[in-house]
């Protein structure tokens, strides 16, 4: 390959993609849509698992930055019930294989490793034929290698298969709670020092505490799209009026959130999508590829796609279709395992039985 590799998306797959290329004599060019690194907030806390991405993170020989990066005790997990009553409280005792990082820090790592101008911000991609990508100013790239880490509405998915995102049932309403332990210090017992689930049928409350005393919660709603429109999202109170008789340090979450809350229905694409290799030198990783509910592996399956495809060009030296071949094969296969895997986690928050299976689940 002589010419850059082309990578449609800064998110974290396509920086991990960029970054292993980087790290093996590989040049790319990184185009994002988005006007700088902090043009928007990037999202909460992540769990980084020691058999996806982590191993990501080794090939991109950024191991000794990102345990700078872990925040210590948040892998300890509390379940609780409606009224507040402990079901699980599970320790951080520093041996768990799941560390937890803040997301926008963990971005910010992989762009620092990269050579200054990789990125090219304020390039929204507005068309893709094979592999000439048209940006929204008028102006085209020709890619020998083409690769959409452009998320769940990419826009270079269509070259390769007609597959689109469908609702997938389960809807986050997202808060925010600040300087929890001296403003609400009930909310922050109950959430404790890592991860607090409170499920039910049908919905649940998780929360996480972030860096410092900051609580990140989701409600989450295993609903039909059209039933919110049946009240107002950012309304804390509305939202909370479905949480009737809860413990109070649990629906505080919702109304007493310091930030308005923001709803996000949760997309997917068929479990086991694949596409024939006819369009060559294309290919997708992460939510562009297997978009799914979420489940806690789409940020790491994602970085792992962006080190495996990498590896596998460094494997196949000027045959990036070899390259492709093997990638897109280990991928298709790797990610229903892991989804299916999950899915058993998604049952234990919304099933009739929701508290005591995610208590068996987690111990």
């Amino acid at each position: 390959m002589q010419n850059p590799a082309t990578i449609i998306g800064a998110g974290l797959g396509g920086l991990t993609l960029a970054r292993v290329l980087h790290v093996n004599g590989i040049p790319s060019v990184v185009y994002e849509a988005e006007e700088s690194p902090k043009a928007r907030t990037q999202g909460g806390m992540l769990d980084i698992h020691d058999y996806n991405g982590q191993l990501a993170v080794e090939a991109a020989d950024l191991m000794e930055e990102f345990r700078g990066l872990v925040l210590e005790g948040r892998e300890a997990m509390r379940v609780l019930s409606s009224d507040g009553s402990v079901l699980l409280d599970k320790s951080d005792d520093g041996s768990g294989g799941r560390p937890e990082v803040q997301r926008a820090e963990l971005r910010q790592m992989l762009l620092d490793s990269l050579p200054e101008g990789t990125v090219r911000w304020g390039h929204k991609v507005t068309a893709v034929r094979g592999r000439e990508v048209t940006f929204a100013d008028g102006r085209t790239v020709e890619a020998e290698l083409l690769v959409g880490a452009d998320g769940a509405w990419s826009k270079v998915r269509p070259v390769l298969t007609g597959a689109t995102p469908v609702y997938g049932g389960v809807t986050f309403i997202e808060t925010y709670i600040h300087h929890a332990d001296t403003e609400h210090p009930a909310v922050a017992k109950a959430v404790g020092g890592g991860s607090m689930f409170a499920p039910s049928q049908g919905k649940s409350i998780f929360a996480h505490r972030e860096r410092g005393d900051t609580l990140h919660a989701y409600v989450e709603f295993n609903r039909p799209l059209e039933w919110f429109d049946t009240f107002d999202v950012t309304d804390p109170a509305q939202v909370a009026a479905h949480f009737e008789g809860w413990a109070p340090e649990l629906t505080a979450l919702i109304t007493e959130t310091d930030t308005t809350p923001v709803f996000r229905p949760h997309f997917t694409l068929p479990l086991g999508l694949r596409w024939d290799r006819v369009v060559p030198g294309v290919t997708l990783i992460g939510d562009a590829a297997h978009l799914a509910v979420a489940n806690g592996e789409g940020a790491n399956l994602a970085m792992l796609d962006g080190a495996e495809l990498a590896k596998a060009l460094v494997a196949h030296p000027g045959d990036v279709e070899a390259a492709l071949s093997e990638f897109e094969e280990a991928m298709f296969v790797r990610t229903v395992k892991t989804i299916e895997d999950t899915d058993q986690l998604v049952e234990s928050l919304f099933g009739d039985d929701g508290p005591e299976k995610l208590v068996e689940l987690l111990a």
